[in-house]
């Protein structure tokens, strides 16, 4: 049997007066911050949790795929949102991007 940890706040109290954070939090973003200027922030997703770069009411930038949530959260606390963040995401995927993590061998 897995347990599930609780996910971390939705928002960071930097943001929690920024107009987008309620809808992005009631759409299942948490753990929502800035990076580089971008909104940031953890999404769980069919079969992977992401860290999600540059969103907004429409959608995203690109988003960095993790097996483990607690996985993505301490990716995304440690990146400082210059290059990849770190951890062993599987993929980044968004729009024209389709990029497995060079860092993972077979």
């Amino acid at each position: 049997m897995t347990t599930r940890t609780q996910p971390s706040s939705p928002i960071t109290s930097q943001l929690a007066n920024h107009p987008w954070v309620p809808a992005l939090a009631a759409d299942g973003y948490t753990d929502i911050c800035e990076r580089e200027g971008r909104l940031c922030g953890i999404r769980r997703f069919n079969f992977t949790t992401a860290v999600v770069v540059g969103v907004d009411p429409v959608g995203y930038h690109r988003r960095y795929c993790y097996e483990h949530a607690h996985e993505a959260r301490q990716a995304l606390a440690a990146w400082d949102g210059k290059g990849h963040p770190g951890g062993p995401w599987i993929k980044c995927k968004g729009a024209g991007i389709e990029l497995l993590n060079p860092a993972l061998t077979c």
